[in-house]
């Protein structure tokens, strides 16, 4: 039982890994080929808003989870993470693809300082640990007075920040609403937000190159998630989590296998130092859960 539950969590977060892969390959690719950030997350929110209709014309027992609640906090949390998302798909395009990955991995420290001021929770030791070497981990990557500072890594760390609101909101909207639901009025509200900065007639007159990528970017952020909430939903957080730190290398060897960047082991090792963290404060926090257990 115990290997069945481990294949399988390795097989979602295979899925999980390919498809953020190709998200970030897309997005460059279509951004290379003249789309603004804004036609590329107008692409990926109408795929998702498309596949999640489909499901309520052919799921009639999906349409209560679909219903209008707690907006006000629906709202706020897709502004945010609209916000993020427009950050980082833009630093996808002036970054290395291997430094946007790792900097984004410092959403975990940028999460346990918002837990403790908005839901309460306890500043332990290992939270405090993982928000201090996220922080080295961010300066052994950017080595500010070393090299040039590019202000584009200010977009990924800005991203990780409000990726942090992000999953604290959805915490608060899990207690009362379907992971459908969220998912739902996520494509809903940000549809919308796209299309208010997009060219109409350049969404409406895509070409034929830009077929494939377009495919990538729409399929690829809604099995991304759904690799990875299936991960979590197989296997503990303390398996998923050092797999998901994948990305990292996997993306380091696709940009330099098709945009020929280099392997930067400075990345590398404030990756390392980051990821450090939060797998101390993974294995503190599933301790701490074991022994609260009666």
């Amino acid at each position: 039982m115990a290997t069945t539950k481990l294949v399988r969590v390795v097989l979602w977060m295979v899925g999980a890994l390919l498809s953020f892969s190709v998200m970030a390959v897309s997005i460059r690719e279509l951004a290379r080929m003249g789309l603004s950030i804004f036609e590329i997350l107008a692409i990926r929110s109408g795929v998702a808003l498309l596949v999640l209709l489909i499901l309520l014309a052919f799921r009639p027992e999906l349409r209560a989870h679909a219903r209008p609640r707690r907006m006000g906090l629906n709202f706020f949390r897709n502004g945010v993470h609209y916000a993020s998302q427009f950050c980082w798909a833009l630093s996808l395009t002036m970054l290395p693809l291997a430094m946007v990955f790792s900097l984004e991995f410092t959403m975990p420290a940028w999460t346990a300082l918002l837990a403790a001021w908005v839901l309460h929770e306890k500043m332990t030791p290992s939270r405090l640990g993982v928000v201090v070497l996220g922080l080295v981990g961010v300066l052994i990557i950017l080595r500010p007075g070393v090299t040039a500072f590019n202000p584009a890594a200010l977009l990924v760390l800005v991203a990780a920040f409000g990726y942090a609101i992000t999953m604290i909101t959805t915490k608060q909207l899990t207690a009362t609403e379907t992971t459908f639901g969220i998912i739902f009025w996520m494509a809903v509200i940000q549809f919308p937000l796209s299309l208010l900065g997009s060219n109409p007639a350049t969404l409406l007159n895509l070409e034929v190159r830009h077929i494939l990528p377009a495919i990538g970017v729409g399929i690829a952020g809604l099995t991304s998630h759904y690799c990875l909430s299936n991960a979590f939903r197989s296997g503990d957080a303390t398996l998923v989590v050092p797999l998901d730190f994948m990305r990292i290398p996997l993306i380091a060897v696709v940009g330099w296998a098709f945009y020929g960047e280099r392997l930067d082991i400075f990345v590398l090792l404030g990756a390392l130092v980051i990821i450090a963290g939060v797998l101390w404060n993974l294995r503190s926090e599933a301790a701490r859960a074991r022994l609260a257990t009666p």
